[in-house]
């Protein structure tokens, strides 16, 4: 854990905002969409912004930039000195030096950061040419003393390759070189961490802090991550509908909030100690056995190389039970997931579903399988066509298979009921509503199939903390109302935690432990599930109760 304060003597202000003002162009009429902002940031200090999606949090980083979209949003009161310098009275020139050499950004999704049809190495490059009289040969020396800095392996490797060719992780890391090469002095990171397994996150957020250290950079860390801001905040800065809420120590915030908005998003965190859940029923809706898939991956020279993505999975999914299946990624989830829905088809081994072995299925007869087994994405937004309305959107299986449209429209207002929408939703298009609703479109149009098995990939990761706190607790209540068996996908172990009956830990394409979530979590047999659990962000604290789970109740009260 880092301090949640700094001597005085180290208080170095480099970053200051101060009332803050974002408003869209007049003509929108609309309100600002942040008001009245205010707080600084020290040298080798870390201050998170925290809220829910829509608080403003993004808006006022941009603004920091002076990225806001020219003629939608613009700055209308207020100031942001960087080193004494303010943004806003700087000219288009004079931002674009200050970019990279005085404040960078690291974006949540490094391929929108990245162009995909140049190698990473001349993308690193740019900002030297950019900012820098190096000649090509000291530049070339930078960028390896970098890519070294931010531990990736084979750096000649890495420098000639494309952003395809690298992980996720490894994508991330090329954007923080890329930020971090000049030595700004403020480094603002956007969810950088978000849509990443556990122990790359731990990775990315233990690297951020250890170049933070050595280049005594200001951080702006903006989250919804409780467990992530536990770890990394010196301070922290509460926002909610354009305005801060709270601000203070890291501490402060997570042990004493003092708003009520704070205490909601904090106690929503979700914590590593398993529910005690009660046992689903005997009959086995689902059971894999011995599933493997392999890809042939083909060679410039000799035979095609065999990768196995899946190597004898077994597991079982009881009616009305939840069966987590968790791992970093590249680890076999969601292969094991698009097998068992014959999205791609396995290799070897069986699926049966209520007796039926879905791998025996011929191609031409899948119409009937689909509407057995539902699946729920983890972006509802691309889930969704957005030049439909939500009620074609959900109606569209029923009638698919033959229901005249009457009676889809019934179900489907049934089925957004089931969710918590309101059936004059229906009428709506999908940008109309937040994240989290989006998300229970998605999910009433897979239960308006009346499945025998829901698969939930990922299908929480992308939504702040209360809006999660929220689907868990839908998708639980719609389990026990309708008995559906539900195999639910994620890298976050807090939350297979809160909602599943049973774990499977899998590793490299293979199950390495199995058991009740209690078990598994709380006893773990395997290493590789104690590395997991040790990654996992905020374990030292106890959210609900708003105390570290180490320290005596005395210190905090």
């Amino acid at each position: 854990m880092t301090t949640s304060s700094r001597p005085d003597s180290y208080r170095v202000r480099v970053l200051t905002v101060s009332e803050l003002k974002v408003e869209t162009s007049p003509a929108l009429e609309r309100p600002p969409l942040v008001s009245g902002i205010c707080f600084d940031v020290c040298a080798g200090e870390t201050v998170c912004i925290v809220g829910e999606s829509g608080s403003g949090k993004s808006v006022t980083s941009l603004a920091i930039m002076g990225l806001l979209p020219k003629g939608a949003l613009e700055v209308t009161r207020g100031s942001i000195l960087i080193d004494g310098e303010d943004v806003l009275s700087a000219s288009e020139t004079r931002l674009r030096q200050m970019r990279a050499s005085k404040m960078a950004m690291v974006f949540q999704e490094p391929m929108t950061a990245l162009n995909p049809v140049q190698r990473v190495g001349r993308q690193i490059e740019e900002v030297l040419r950019l900012h820098t009289s190096l000649t090509a040969r000291h530049r070339r020396n930078r960028i390896m003393e970098m890519l070294e800095a931010v531990h990736l392996p084979d750096i000649e490797r890495i420098y000639r390759a494309f952003p395809h060719e690298l992980s996720g992780g490894q994508r991330q890391r090329i954007v923080i070189a890329m930020a971090l090469i000049l030595k700004p002095k403020v480094l603002i990171a956007d969810e950088p961490t978000t849509a990443l397994d556990v122990t790359t996150q731990k990775q990315i957020l233990n690297l951020i802090r250890e170049l933070q250290q050595s280049q005594q950079t200001a951080v702006v860390f903006i989250t919804h991550d409780f467990g992530v801001v536990s770890e990394i905040a010196d301070r922290i800065v509460v926002m909610n509908r354009g305005r801060v809420v709270e601000t203070g120590t890291r501490d402060q915030i997570l042990a004493r909030p003092s708003e009520d908005y704070t205490r909601t998003l904090v106690s929503s965190v979700p914590s590593l100690v398993p529910r005690h859940r009660s046992d689903p029923a005997a009959h086995k809706v689902l059971e894999v056995v011995g599933l493997g898939k392999t890809y042939e991956k083909p060679q410039f020279f000799g035979r095609a190389r065999a990768v196995a993505a899946a190597k004898d999975v077994n597991l079982t999914v009881a009616r009305g039970e939840i069966t987590g299946i968790v791992g970093e990624s590249g680890s076999g989830k969601s292969t094991v997931a698009r097998c068992i829905e014959l999205l791609i088809e396995p290799s070897s081994g069986s699926v049966m579903l209520n007796g039926d072995d879905l791998t025996k299925v011929r191609a031409r007869d899948l119409h009937s399988v689909r509407r057995r087994v539902q699946f729920v994405f983890q972006d509802p937004y691309r889930s969704l066509n957005p030049r439909r309305t939500v009620g074609d959107s959900v109606m569209e299986g029923l009638i698919n298979y033959g229901m005249p449209r009457r009676d889809a429209f019934g179900q489907s207002a049934e089925s957004l009921e089931l969710v918590g929408l309101d059936r004059a939703v229906m009428s709506r298009y999908p940008h109309q509503f937040s994240g989290g609703q989006r998300q229970r479109i998605c999910i009433a149009r897979a239960l308006v199939m009346k499945p025998e098995l829901l698969i939930a990939d990922e299908a929480v990761s992308a939504l702040d903390v209360s809006v999660q706190a929220q689907v868990l607790t839908l998708i639980d209540d719609i389990r026990v109302r309708t008995g559906v068996s539900i195999l639910f996908i994620t890298h976050d172990l807090r939350v297979a935690a809160q909602i599943c009956h049973k774990i499977l830990v899998m590793r490299r394409g293979e199950v390495v432990e199995v058991g009740d979530a209690m078990t598994v979590l709380a006893n773990p047999l395997h290493e590789y599930t104690r590395t997991l659990i040790e990654a996992a962000p905020g374990r030292d604290w106890d959210f609900q109760n708003f105390r570290p789970i180490h320290a005596p109740s005395a210190t905090i009260n």
